[in-house]
């Protein structure tokens, strides 16, 4: 009898897919050990630093170390929930998370979840939470400023979109509120307003919450994203925030806007990194921190830029914050940072409880952005400021070994004491530009010079409400002209004069 070879072949063939339809061909591994958010899993042996992998209980880890015979992976959720011997698959995809319009106004956690109780994200894009920073043909100089309403920053240490500014101090100097002030300023962009977005690392919970009403309480939160990572979550999620806010940023910069990060606090976030890595097993360094612990913030801080018009011209501007012990900056994590960023404002205790608020040390706080983050009006007018405050310190110095000063000492002294009275400025009231020009203007060309020193800020706050409701134009013509020429400079000496008349009779 003749065997038909077409239909032992048609049914070893329909075995065969049904054999392969059954077979599983995901990688799977299994949990080896699991303890204190960090689980080594055993058999992910194609897995890639960076994936995501698949846990039991709809919970994703991070793998962060790749060893012989295993890999640790951080666990991205309730790390109770895994045991021993849990089966693990792997997913093929990096860490991403949402971003987009709709994520403005909200409050979510690391993986882009929202925890303000105002309902489901709607979007269906997200980003990888790290990639590779511009390349410097992708970049263009950063030569437009960002205004933080400020009057020691925006005329002193001047800030441009697309720079890195570090904000450096001891805890509870203010660090956090010249963050927040600059978010709540931007209301007062009318033109290019960045995409603020605060990212809040190991903070409390009550303290990210005050911050978010005050940002409501401001009209700032409508144009802000808060991703709020407080002390109570685990060292992995600490981690991934920075670089999930980050994300979040880069899709608005690449679609040509504006885009302003903090970074609250990046001591909190070494530490977090110090944990993860102390609990894998890598080799501790200087302080039992990482040896790879400059790379964790260069990576990250080197993502802010300024992009070409090729690119479409967008721009993400980072503060970071480092808090400092007993006002040390040269301690490891904050000279590291310093060396990233481009300059710093560095904030110290003993004028902050002496009055001096917001409390920065003009001699040691820089911008190595300059002038070309600040409109010519502020060049013309804050030139001689840092000048009149580092003279005004060499003789404060001076004076207490009780020297005789002569009269022109004495009248640098006199200035100086005036000009650091009128760049005090209350917490949540940020200025236009053209108020701290006026201001400034008045300062540096001695028109506060007879005016007593305990005076000074009402003197201030009665003339920006005299120029406000009289010489609106004045204001209106630095605006729009961005600079002071002749016949502006005119119009406000007169002003001056006007003014210090009617407060005078």
């Amino acid at each position: 009898m003749a065997i038909d070879s077409s239909k032992i072949t048609g049914i070893l063939r329909e075995t065969l897919e049904s054999y392969a339809s059954k077979l599983d061909l995901r990688e799977t591994g299994y949990v080896m050990q699991v303890g204190d958010g960090i689980a080594r899993v055993y058999g992910l042996d194609k897995a890639v630093y960076g994936e995501l992998v698949s846990f039991p209980h709809s919970i994703h880890g991070m793998v962060l170390n790749l060893e012989n015979d295993n890999v640790g992976c951080i666990l991205l959720g309730e790390a109770t929930l895994t045991s021993e011997g849990d089966e693990v698959s792997r997913t093929g995809r990096v860490m991403a998370v949402p971003v987009g319009e709709a994520l403005l106004g909200r409050v979510v956690n690391p993986l882009g979840e929202p925890i303000d109780g105002k309902g489901d994200i709607k979007t269906d894009r997200t980003r990888p939470i790290e990639v590779i920073a511009p390349g410097v043909m992708e970049r263009q100089p950063v030569k437009e400023p960002l205004q933080t309403g400020i009057k020691a920053i925006d005329s002193m240490i001047p800030i441009g979109r697309g720079q890195r500014e570090l904000i450096i101090g001891d805890r509870q100097i203010g660090k956090t509120a010249l963050a927040v002030d600059t978010i709540i300023n931007q209301k007062n962009e009318s033109r290019r307003r960045p995409i603020c977005i605060y990212v809040a690392i190991g903070q409390k919970q009550s303290t990210v919450a005050q911050i978010v009403a005050t940002l409501a309480r401001h009209g700032a939160l409508e144009y802000s994203i808060v991703v709020s990572c407080t002390a109570s979550d685990p060292a992995a999620l600490q981690y991934i925030a920075p670089y999930a806010g980050c994300a979040m940023a880069e899709e608005f910069m690449w679609q040509g806007k504006d885009v302003l990060i903090v970074y609250d606090d990046l001591t909190r976030h070494a530490q977090a990194y110090r944990q993860l890595s102390l609990l894998l097993r890598r080799p501790p360094g200087r302080e039992a921190y990482p040896g790879d612990v400059f790379y964790l913030h260069s990576r990250l801080l080197e993502r802010a830029c300024k992009l070409s018009q090729k690119n479409g011209g967008g721009s993400l501007t980072a503060l970071p914050i480092i808090e400092t012990q007993a006002g040390d900056i040269s301690a490891y994590i904050p000279t590291n940072v310093i060396s990233i960023t481009d300059g710093q404002i560095f904030l110290e205790t003993g004028p902050f409880f002496s009055g001096q608020r917001p409390a920065i040390n003009s001699g040691l706080s820089v911008s190595r952005v300059g002038g070309n983050a600040q409109i010519k009006a502020m060049r013309q007018v804050a030139g001689r400021v840092r000048l009149d405050l580092a003279q005004y310190r060499d003789l404060v110095s001076f004076a207490q070994f009780g020297s005789e000063l002569d009269s022109h000492a004495q009248a640098q002294l006199a200035r100086g004491a005036r000009i650091m009275e009128l760049l005090k400025q209350d917490q949540y009231q940020p200025l236009p530009v053209e108020i701290q020009v006026a201001i400034i203007f008045a300062g540096v060309n001695g028109f506060i010079d007879d005016v007593p020193q305990n005076d000074i800020r009402q003197w201030e706050k009665d003339y920006i409400t005299y120029l406000q409701e009289k010489h609106r134009d004045i204001l209106a013509d630095i605006k729009n002209t961005k600079q002071i020429d002749d016949g502006i400079k005119a119009r406000l000496e007169a002003a001056i004069k006007e003014y210090k008349q009617v407060r005078a009779s």
